[in-house]
């Protein structure tokens, strides 16, 4: 009989194995290579290409680049309260200062990280509208310089206007009258301040979540918190409702316009308003809503005072630490103030015991962000006490800025949130995949 013919070994071409083309993996000692299993509908095996990773221009591999800091998503967000003490840490160094590099300085430090951390979210859009303001504001201080003059006295006169007659009881009020040099840099200096502090407010508008904000009110605030949001979303809707009764009246070839008109479409949308509010008192209440638990009359009265007493200590406190006279007791005012406020507040929250749904965590980057700001005040604040010439631009008579050092490298702290804050995600497109399955630094 004839020996059956075993078959022949399988003969391996790809280079995975140790021999050459063509040469039995038997014969080499190697493993035969398996090919993955080729899909339905597929003319061959279906092998995927790995992705494509960068020389280094030496013949090594180099590993892909990892950002500083993480995507953004909901269990990483930074507390909306860490970009206001931020915002307000370089509004108070802003007010330190009259030198237009430092305020150019807080202003371009303010706008990289608005740039570097600004979502696609509505509210974003507001920084835009904040610098328009500012920028209104300078024109208006100069106009008034122009217009109604200017305390600076000053030898280098520009223009001189026709000067109005003012009765006697007017005195040190002119309107017209000479346009000096000096009034105008002064002027200017000023009104560079006041932008800067609105720009600084528009950067933590833009970057803050206002309803997580609200969201983090403690549980004192929690019906003045309850309310804002329910104002925020019912103002879109009663703009809404204006528009489509106006759109209706013009379809019937009503007016919509004037008084007539105005007060046509104001009480149809006053009644949806009102039975909305009413539907909406109605849900509240019946979740239960309002329900207060049993406090002391001594706790509500004690939570009063603390609370009422700290809130004037922070506004004289802020009030201090925003003018220059107010050195010596502007800070302990305001922390003494900040401490009975929290107190009260701490005490007020026991009267409506409640959960919060997924609360925001401030985190270690949140700890960084508001440090940055407080760094930034501290060292504008500490620069004025040393050293307050460098800080104050003289205009009489009229001298080059100069930008100092020290306050500007304590103005360049403020850059540490557009490198350690979470950055954002980018809106998907239709039809497009998730930035993370693109990522060559995702397996496939």
């Amino acid at each position: 009989m004839v020996p059956a013919s075993r078959p022949a070994p399988p003969v391996s071409d790809t280079p995975d194995t140790l021999g050459e083309p063509g040469t039995p993996a038997a014969a080499t000692g190697a493993r035969p290579t398996r090919l993955p299993r080729a899909e339905s509908g597929s003319p061959g095996p279906a092998v995927r290409a790995a992705p494509a990773v960068p020389d280094d221009g030496r013949g090594g591999r180099r590993r892909p680049r990892r950002t500083r800091a993480p995507r953004a998503h909901r269990g990483n967000a930074l507390h909306p309260g860490a970009w206001w003490i931020w915002a307000l840490g370089l509004g108070t160094a802003a007010s330190r200062t009259t030198n237009p590099l430092l305020l150019a300085l807080l202003v371009g430090t303010a706008g990289y990280v608005v740039a570097a951390r600004r979502t696609s979210a509505p509210w974003s859009r507001s920084y835009g509208a904040f610098v328009r303001l500012g920028m209104a504001v300078l024109g208006i201080r100069l106009a008034f310089a122009v217009l109604l003059g200017s305390p600076v006295p000053g030898s280098h006169v520009l223009v001189t206007l026709p000067e109005v007659p003012l009765p006697h009881w007017a005195q040190g009020i002119r309107i017209g009258g000479r346009v000096t040099a000096e009034g105008l840099v002064f002027a200017l200096y000023d009104g560079l301040k006041l932008a800067t502090l609105l720009i600084c407010v528009g950067a933590a508008n833009a970057l803050a979540n206002p309803a997580r904000l609200l969201k983090s009110l403690p549980g004192a605030l929690y019906e003045a918190g309850v309310a804002v949001v329910v104002a925020l979303t019912f103002a879109p809707h009663l703009i809404a409702d204006a528009q489509r009764l106006r759109a209706a009246r013009r379809l019937r070839g009503r007016p919509d316009r004037g008084l007539r008109g105005l007060l046509q479409v104001a009480l149809p949308v006053l009644e949806g308003a009102l039975e909305r509010s009413v539907a909406l008192a109605a849900a509240m209440d019946a979740r239960g809503y309002g329900r207060t638990a049993e406090v002391a009359p001594a706790v509500r009265r004690t939570t009063a005072v603390l609370t009422l007493g700290g809130l004037v200590g922070v506004c004289a406190g802020t009030y201090g630490l925003l003018t220059a006279e107010g050195d010596g007791y502007g800070l302990p005012v305001l922390l003494a103030g900040l401490a009975a406020a929290l107190g009260g507040l701490w005490l007020g929250g026991r009267r409506s015991p409640r959960t919060r749904y997924r609360p925001d965590v401030w985190g270690a980057r949140a700890w960084l962000v508001a440090g940055s700001g407080v760094a930034v005040a501290a060292g504008l604040i500490v620069c004025a006490a040393f050293d307050p010439v460098a800080l104050r631009t003289g205009v009489v008579p009229l001298v080059a800025p100069a930008l100092p050092l020290w306050p500007a490298a304590a103005v360049l702290l403020g850059l540490l949130p557009a490198f350690v804050a979470p950055v954002p995600g980018q809106p998907r497109s239709p039809g497009k995949r998730p930035a993370a399955q693109e990522s060559p630094e995702e397996p496939s």
